[in-house]
């Protein structure tokens, strides 16, 4: 793992986006497009939008997608970045897994393992959740999941796609 400060050559990582409070998919189009413009990362490919129930308390449906990048970010800046970019479209922090304009979720940087007091890597609850699997495998089915040694083709094989539909746009 290169040190924090360290320039890296473009490493590809994968990102979860959800939203359940506002215009949703106008959000989620925006948060990519912001990604997008953004020094360091290029855009690789996206996923379709899925609705899927929330988990936690009582509360909206959430739009939820993925999206692959290249990025020259370590792992803890881009998650910086990330939070930047939900407080950009309003996100308030206010209860575990309550409603949010947008959740971004760094779930994969490269082959990564890391466990920090800010950030692990791979995301620790991805290969538990449909809403992050199922679009995650749409464009990334080959990628190898590195705690499990399985790629998320099959990781998303195995969990319960109960609620999670995809939407046509």
């Amino acid at each position: 793992m290169p040190a924090e400060s360290a320039a890296v050559s473009p490493t590809p990582c994968a990102i979860a986006l959800g939203s359940n409070l506002g215009d949703s998919q106008h959000t989620l189009e925006q948060a990519i497009v912001t990604l997008s413009q953004t020094p360091g990362i290029t855009l690789v490919q996206r996923s379709h939008w899925y609705q899927t129930a929330a988990v936690g308390p009582p509360q909206p449906d959430y739009l939820n997608g993925c999206v692959t990048l290249q990025t020259t970010l370590l792992p803890h800046p881009l998650l910086h970045l990330l939070l930047r970019i939900e407080q950009q479209f309003g996100r308030e922090r206010r209860e575990r897994w309550g409603p949010r304009t947008l959740d971004l979720d760094l779930l994969l940087w490269a082959d990564c393992v890391m466990d920090t007091p800010i950030l692990t890597l791979p995301h620790p609850r991805m290969t538990a959740r449909a809403f992050v699997l199922v679009p995650l495998a749409e464009i990334a089915p080959d990628w190898i999941e590195p705690l499990s040694g399985l790629a998320i083709a099959a990781l998303a094989g195995k969990v319960d796609r109960t609620g999670v539909k995809m939407i046509k746009t």
